[in-house]
């Protein structure tokens, strides 16, 4: 398995960036994956953002990006995406896809339950 995500950049607060993570050797739409967005700041722990569950297509948003960000799948380009609006200068981190099998609700948001990480993209949002 292979995550590639891009997308990331330099923005203003305020501004939108849509990140996609192109995966192979798992299918995203696949009803035992989850995919998911992670992010680490500078000097910071890695924490989650958001995940998809294919199963029942379940999303999990961490509070700090409700409303604003969005996480979808396309089936034909087997890729998934966050769509980040709204951008403020406490997202910038390096974001990472991950992708899961047969995760159930509560362990979406906790890296250990994922198997496969991408490189990450960096986004950074200036004030």
């Amino acid at each position: 398995v292979q995550l590639q995500a891009s997308g990331g950049g330099l923005v203003q607060a305020g501004d939108s960036l849509r990140l996609s993570c192109a995966a192979s050797g798992v299918t995203v739409t696949d009803r035992d994956v989850t995919m998911a967005w992670f992010r680490q700041a500078p000097g910071k722990e890695r924490e989650f953002v958001a995940a998809r569950r294919g199963r029942d297509s379940s999303v999990v948003y961490t509070d700090a990006v409700k409303g604003r960000f969005a996480i979808s799948r396309d089936s034909a380009k087997n890729t998934v995406n966050l769509q980040m609006n709204s951008l403020k200068p406490e997202d910038t981190a390096v974001y990472f896809c991950a992708a899961g099998r047969r995760l159930i609700t509560s362990s979406m948001g906790r890296d250990q339950a994922y198997n496969y990480w991408g490189q990450g993209t960096l986004v950074t949002v200036s004030s």
